[in-house]
């Protein structure tokens, strides 16, 4: 993957040499009231779209800094001679206007949080766009294909330049090399690597606010879709979900344990119980059978008595009978 890369002093110092202003021309400059905008209205609803996009995911990447500037459908003013023929265009001076400005600017090493209505070079220590995009259409096709490479290249020497035709499905990039562009080579995807966004630039059709195009999106170095705000809140409600269910599951979870525990515990007292009556009915048992065992022997012993009562009644008769046959004798 190509390293992003951010402008060098030396940079600077070359994109400065090329607006040098007298200090006559500066006074004319600075009384001039720049219009902000002409009254054109957009090619189409898309084009709006597609700006509002690029400068939303482009936000969205350089995240958390303020070291750039970012701009849609906005002036570019650069020279004396474009001003004034903008201010007469405006004003009805002239037919045709020159170059105003393009769908999309970047700029980078400058002051992020200074309000800007329109990029007036003069005003910025002469610094020109670092990254130009246009979303082009059959009316400007021309333009944005041709003229805007010379313009781009010689005049503001901007050092990446992309053109983008949805209704074609056609685009491309450039890499400033010396006075002119280089196209920059597409990936196996079709996406080609812009240094100043340290970022790729692709086609997606995934919908943006609803409606679907072939949309010109942003891909970070690791190739992962740089998200709109309207996609980060859905991936946060997707996730808040997922963590809501998570959250459910283990509460189902815990309760289901719960309920085992409880049922276990249930299973165990039942268990006790059955055992204590186990034990009271075989306690019954053993008394039963002890009692039956005492009786047995009471039985037993009264049998044995009752035997040596009758032995003993026996030999007293016995012993009677022989008396009484003596006395007989006797007598």
């Amino acid at each position: 993957m190509p390293e992003a890369a951010l402008p060098i002093a030396a940079e600077q110092e070359t994109v400065a040499a090329r607006g040098v202003y007298t200090d006559a021309e500066r006074e004319l400059l600075r009384q001039l009231q720049l219009p902000e905008e002409d009254g054109v209205p957009l090619e189409s609803h898309y084009h709006a779209l597609q700006q509002q996009l690029l400068a939303e995911v482009i936000h969205q990447h350089f995240k958390g800094r303020t070291d750039y500037f970012c701009g849609t459908n906005m002036f570019v003013y650069y020279s004396l001679e474009q001003a004034q023929g903008i201010t007469d265009f405006v004003e009805g001076k002239r037919e045709s206007a020159p170059y105003k400005g393009p769908d999309l600017l970047v700029v980078v090493g400058v002051d992020g949080t200074k309000r800007r209505k329109h990029w007036v070079v003069w005003d910025e220590d002469d610094r020109f766009p670092d990254l130009l995009v246009e979303i082009t259409s059959p009316s400007t096709k021309s333009k944005d294909t041709d003229d805007n490479l010379k313009l781009f290249a010689q005049v503001f020497r901007t050092r990446e330049y992309f053109w983008y035709d949805e209704e074609a499905g056609e685009w491309m990039g450039y890499r400033l090399q010396g006075e002119s562009y280089v196209p920059i080579e597409p990936n196996e995807q079709g996406w080609r690597w812009s240094e100043v966004l340290g970022a790729w630039l692709g086609v997606s059709e995934l919908p943006y606010r609803g409606w679907r195009y072939r949309w010109l999106r942003l891909y970070d170095g690791a190739g992962r879709l740089v998200p709109t705000g309207e996609e980060l809140a859905a991936a946060e409600r997707e996730r808040a979900e997922a963590e809501r269910q998570r959250a459910e599951q283990a509460e189902r979870r815990i309760e289901q344990e719960r309920l085992l525990r409880e049922q276990e515990h249930q299973r165990a007292e039942r268990a006790e119980r059955r055992a204590e009556r186990e034990r009271q009915r075989a306690d019954a048992e053993r008394q039963r059978a002890e009692q039956e065992r005492q009786w047995a022997e009471a039985e037993r012993q009264r049998a044995e008595q009752e035997r040596l009562l009758r032995e003993q009644a026996e030999r007293r008769l016995a012993e009677l009978e022989a008396e009484l046959k003596r006395l007989r004798s006797d007598g």
